[in-house]
């Protein structure tokens, strides 16, 4: 894919005339994020303090960190195909919990220090959640990330394109090569051998849990 091509593909994912918040896209009638295929970009105004940014970022006021895409690739095991939309994902991202999403448990390891949030295990001990925490991280999004979307039919080919050029230091999947990647792999590793250490707790009501 040459520059040109790129740039005007993903202009309106990365360079996005506009961008989404927490409430707008859980309460907005109807949802500004489609129900289809394709990639989101996670915009955000604090940057985690242990998160690198490049100088040449230092001045954007609104720092795309991280993409994602809906749906996942098709299993090379057989298994279902998911029939997921970016609209469910990024309401996953701003709803769930660190076990269902990948962004969520990255920004909690992260801002751990900050917000007051530890990894535990919950209900029967397989499940990793913030527990209460949760809510103290929707909280965080609510003030500090913005969504974008880009709908495509092929989102797993764009999204390796963008992951190799962008500096996107929140994504693992395809980013060896990003200088945040090792640190990044060992802080989640880390939060995660602390949470099984640690005795369960009671999975709290709510979507937090």
């Amino acid at each position: 894919m040459g520059d040109e091509e790129y740039e005007d593909l993903l202009r309106p994912l990365l360079l996005p005339q506009l961008t989404y918040s927490r409430d707008e896209v859980l309460l907005g009638k109807p949802c500004p994020i489609p129900a289809s295929s394709g990639l989101y970009a996670w915009f955000f105004d604090e940057v985690p303090p242990v998160v690198p940014v490049p100088e040449r970022l230092a001045a954007v006021p609104w720092k795309v960190l991280y993409v994602g895409i809906a749906p996942k690739p098709v299993p090379r095991n057989g298994a279902r195909a998911s029939r997921r939309t970016i609209r469910d994902r990024v309401k996953e991202h701003l709803r769930g919990n660190a076990e269902g999403s990948t962004l969520r448990l990255t920004l909690g390891c992260l801002l751990a220090d900050q917000l007051g949030l530890e990894l535990r295990r919950v209900g029967s001990g397989n499940r990793l959640t913030f527990v209460h925490g949760e809510q103290v991280l929707n909280d965080w999004l609510d003030a500090h990330a913005r969504v974008s979307y880009l709908a495509v039919d092929s989102p797993r080919d764009v999204e390796r394109v963008v992951i190799e050029r962008e500096y996107l230091p929140l994504n693992l999947s395809d980013n060896r090569h990003n200088p945040f990647f090792e640190e990044l792999t060992r802080i989640r590793k880390d939060a995660k051998a602390a949470a099984r250490a640690l005795p369960v707790v009671a999975n709290p009501s709510g979507r937090g849990g």
